[in-house]
This record gives C-alpha cells, sequence and structure tokens, in this order.
C-alpha cells in the first residue's frame, strides 16, 4: 500500500490487525488526520459522532473530510454532514479501508484534505 509523500504529511502505509500503520513502525487504531499530522483519536461510536469531535480537521480548512467508518460503509448522522457542509467543507464517508488508500491518492495529487479513520474492525 506505498503511496508517494509528495505532497509531504502522514502517509498510511498499510493496515496492522485493528489500526494503520504510519511510517515504519507507528501504528495507530483510530486517526485524526491533517495533511500537518496524524493524531491517535478514541471516536465516540457513530452514530454519536458530533461537530466538536471533528472541529481539529474543521480548523485546518480542507476541501473536505473522507469520514473511515470501520470495517464497512455506514452513513454518518445527517445532522453532522449538514453541519460540516454550512463551514463551506465536504463530507466523503467510506469503509475505513477505503478511505485510508484514498488518502494516500488525494494527498499524491496535493489535495488539501483532512480524515476522520475508524478502527478497522468498528
Amino acid at each position: 500500500m506505498q503511496r508517494e509523500a509528495t505532497a509531504g504529511g502522514p502517509i498510511v502505509r498499510g493496515f496492522v490487525g485493528r489500526g494503520y500503520r504510519l511510517g515504519d513502525d507507528s501504528v495507530a487504531t483510530a486517526l485524526l488526520m491533517t495533511v500537518e499530522q496524524a493524531t491517535d483519536w478514541g471516536p465516540p461510536p457513530l452514530d454519536a459522532l458530533a461537530i466538536a469531535d471533528l472541529e481539529p480537521l474543521i480548523a485546518a480548512a480542507p476541501e473536505f473530510i473522507l469520514i473511515g467508518t470501520g470495517a464497512a460503509l455506514v452513513r454518518p448522522p445527517v445532522a453532522l454532514v449538514r453541519a460540516i457542509e454550512e463551514r463551506g467543507v465536504g463530507v466523503e464517508a467510506m469503509d475505513s479501508r477505503a478511505a485510508a488508500r484514498a488518502w494516500g491518492v488525494l494527498r499524491g495529487e496535493g489535495r488539501i484534505i483532512a480524515a476522520a479513520l475508524y478502527p478497522l474492525d468498528a
């Protein structure tokens, strides 16, 4: 799953157990990612995800936020999507593996995005 880091910032290099490999030895179960950094995240259940949980991503002013919903695609709460879109940021939901792969491709294109990735077994 190697991706070129031509645009800089964190890149998911692979999957390990329930989580994500960043770099050579860093593994996290859930992540918040901006073009500048990736941080471990203790997410609420998806149906309780609120805009306050994603404020660090929104503050980075991305074009859109990828929400990786775990092992399968689950739609995030409609009210959350509307609240994010009202701030001028798009939302794309997909399963977490697809979101991690999309992150690498989009960052390779230099896109300014953010991501909230739930554990792979969520």
